[in-house]
């Protein structure tokens, strides 16, 4: 029974026996903290297979010339690329837009003073519409970032500058991840972004026949990349957050041991 993988009338009662495996494709930091999180909602005994398929690498970018009112984060890893020189960017403040909790906290173990919008790019955008800032920003993202929120912003007035601070290179999944991939039995694979839904979609494509997939999408965007793929069933988060992605999977879970 491909799906039919709970047994037992609750989430709370699944144990190693009764959950699928699970596959981590995010950085090693932020799998071991969704992995953690993961075993707090559902028991300690889960399996858990973290790897990477994107990786980190900083760039020596070009900065723009300030000052800038206010910084914008998309990323926890565009705050760790302000952090390297944080006095380059020419900040007239510390206030920091960020489009999420993490990245926030982030912002904050960086010395700025952060305000989440607790949502996606577009949440980010109305959120600093809403404070209507009177000087040009500055957005600190990866190269392959979404939602265009320095051009809306530009657009509606509040000039803002981009400064790529950092790649994402791919990286090929582990040994580990493909003897998984290829067993008989189910594996979850949550995702975060639509890169790394798009890489992992490429190259679970290349182990074809693979395994029953559930992936966890944290948006139709995210999503959409994996539907391409044989024999995988999908969830998506109400929210972009990785808490709200948790739920999703919950929700799934009980719904798929329903006869």
């Amino acid at each position: 029974l491909p799906f039919g993988f709970i047994a037992g009338n609750t989430v709370a009662m699944a144990t190693q026996s009764r959950l699928p495996a699970f596959l981590l494709t995010r950085p090693v930091a932020q799998s071991q903290r969704f992995a953690d999180a993961l075993r707090e909602r559902f028991g300690p005994g889960l399996s858990i297979t973290i790897s990477p398929l994107i990786k980190p690498e900083f760039l020596a970018s070009d900065i723009p010339a300030g000052p800038f009112e206010a910084a914008i984060f998309t990323s926890e890893t565009g705050v760790a690329g302000y952090a390297r020189q944080p006095a380059a960017f020419s900040l007239t403040s510390k206030r920091a837009y960020c489009v999420g909790e993490r990245t926030a906290d982030a912002a904050k173990s960086a010395g700025l003073e952060p305000v989440s919008a607790d949502g996606d790019a577009n949440a980010l955008i109305a959120l600093i519409k809403s404070h209507s800032p009177k000087g040009p920003l500055i957005h600190l993202c990866g190269q392959d970032t979404r939602g265009d929120v320095a051009e809306h912003l530009s657009r509606s007035g509040i000039h803002t500058s981009v400064c790529v601070v950092y790649h994402q290179a791919e990286q090929p999944l582990s040994g580990a991840a493909i003897a998984l991939l290829q067993g008989e039995y189910p594996v979850v694979v949550p995702l975060f972004s639509p890169r790394t839904a798009a890489l992992f979609s490429a190259q679970a494509s290349a182990l074809l026949p693979i395994a029953p997939l559930v992936c966890a999408a944290l948006s139709d965007a995210v999503a959409q990349p994996v539907q391409v793929l044989p024999n995988v069933r999908l969830c998506r988060a109400a929210k972009p957050t990785a808490a709200a992605l948790i739920e999703a999977l919950a929700g799934w879970f009980a719904a798929s041991s329903m006869p």
